[in-house]
């Protein structure tokens, strides 16, 4: 549990409901006078604020005690020492509260006021619900407006996308559905979910860092009967840096990771019957990457030996996986073919 910061006094006092606010932050500083003022706009307020920051070195700490102080905001604050990515940061922000509910919020989300509201509400007009996703887009100044995210999507060679990212806002996707998976960046997680699905005790594996963590999660949610579900008048704004587009400009280590990480989920995941649906585009596109690898970005060949050096305790997580599922096969493999369903 990390230091309690700022007083639960303010001024117009708001109904609190279950909800434990989970961020990780990591050389935040520039985002913490935005995020903080969307906060203390939610209502309804979320009952627990729980801040994990990932060895920063500029001034976020420091900012966020002030911040919080100036808000009247009561923060759990836990700094850590070295670096654990959103996943291991994630883990250790909600392992601090105790809330029904948990709101993954980056420090770059800015929530509309009414955001977990029309979330929550969401979650009470359906059944075994693990995670709500609201309408996700790029910041008001970008012209003309874009989509950031508005649930999650699988593509037939493996690939995961936020459905409308990075298209014009034309109103598309103004439907309750449901979806694949959800995006850490700004989701409602249910804690019986997230208990239920754990990974050797971790709610976000570890393994995966900062990236397809949030992915891997929505594999371990629909394997075990959950739902994750899409509300689009729950609406936040979300200042992403990192997008497929920008790969040249990401450094060595997200790249590095991200090829890993690919793999990975698979070697989870991927069942006999999917890997006949879905191997002629996979193993294309496999090829592909391994060819860019060896040409142009050898930087990232050490994903593949992390995988043959790990290959017993991927095979002993595999095995554990799946034999804990509980959806037939086809329930999982036909989010390759479509990318959302009415709820």
């Amino acid at each position: 549990p990390g230091r309690a910061l700022g007083a639960p006094f303010m001024s117009s006092p708001r109904r609190t409901v279950d909800v434990a606010v989970c961020t990780v932050t990591h050389d935040s500083a520039g985002e913490l006078g935005a995020w903080l003022e969307a906060l203390t706009r939610l209502d309804p307020a979320p009952r627990e604020i729980s801040v994990v920051d990932c060895a920063s070195r500029d001034a976020t700490v420091t900012g966020l005690r002030e911040g919080a102080e100036s808000k009247g905001l009561t923060i759990a604050l836990a700094p850590l020492s070295e670096n654990l990515g959103f996943a291991g940061g994630m883990n250790r922000a909600i392992a601090a509260t105790d809330s029904t509910w948990i709101l993954s919020l980056n420090p770059d989300a800015r929530p509309a006021p009414d955001f977990l509201a029309r979330l929550l509400a969401t979650t009470q007009a359906h059944d075994r619900v693990a995670a709500v996703t609201g309408r996700l887009v790029r910041p008001d100044s970008q012209e003309p407006p874009r989509l950031d995210a508005c649930g999650m999507r699988l593509t037939w060679s493996w690939r995961h996308f936020d459905r409308g990212s990075e298209e014009v806002d034309r109103g598309q996707f103004e439907h309750r559905e449901e979806v694949f998976g959800a995006t850490g960046a700004a989701s409602l997680f249910s804690r019986a979910a997230l208990e239920d699905c754990a990974l050797e005790g971790q709610f976000f594996d570890e393994w995966f860092h900062t990236c397809r963590e949030d992915a891997e999660l929505a594999f371990r949610f629909q394997e075990r009967g959950w739902r994750v579900l899409y509300e689009p008048t729950a609406r936040c704004e979300h200042r992403r840096t990192n997008v497929p587009r920008r790969r040249r400009q990401m450094g060595e280590r997200v790249n590095r990771d991200t090829l890993k990480h690919r793999y990975l989920l698979r070697a989870y995941h991927q069942t006999a019957g999917n890997f006949r649906l879905t191997s002629i585009p996979t193993l294309g596109r496999d090829l592909a990457i391994l060819l860019w690898v060896l040409l142009r970005e050898r930087s990232s060949l050490p994903a593949y030996r992390w995988l043959w050096q790990h290959r017993r305790e991927i095979a002993q997580r595999r095995a554990w996986l799946q034999a804990r599922r509980t959806a037939s096969p086809w329930s999982i493999d036909r989010w390759f073919l479509r990318t959302g369903r009415p709820a």
